[in-house]
């Protein structure tokens, strides 16, 4: 889609400036992300199984930004954040097809 990366940091190959992640959990969330307190658990699920995690969400911001880009650095988590597809009820229903299309719930 017409996203890309939130943050230089989550690049995986960087002679293409790619971040490349296969066999990814992806994690679809509406609203804004600006603390991850919730997203704890979840997280540290996903590093349990040592799996990448895409997260598209509308925005990902302040301290959840830098949460992310710490523990993508220290290397406990391989990890993408990019902006959800399109603007209002559009983006609603962009993450609603990619939701059917990967089997799971925005």
């Amino acid at each position: 889609f017409d996203r890309g990366y939130l943050s230089p940091y989550f690049v995986t190959n960087a002679d293409k400036m790619v971040a490349d992640l296969e066999d990814a959990y992806i994690l679809l969330h509406e609203k804004k992300l600006s603390n991850l307190q919730a997203m704890l658990p979840i997280l540290e699920a996903v590093v349990q199984t040592s799996k990448p995690l895409v997260i598209i969400s509308e925005d990902v911001e302040g301290e959840a930004l830098a949460t992310l880009v710490v523990n993508k650095l220290r290397g406990g988590l391989k990890i993408a954040a990019v902006k959800a597809p399109g603007f209002g009820d559009r983006r609603k229903a962009m993450l609603e097809d990619i939701a059917i299309l990967t089997g799971g719930q925005v």
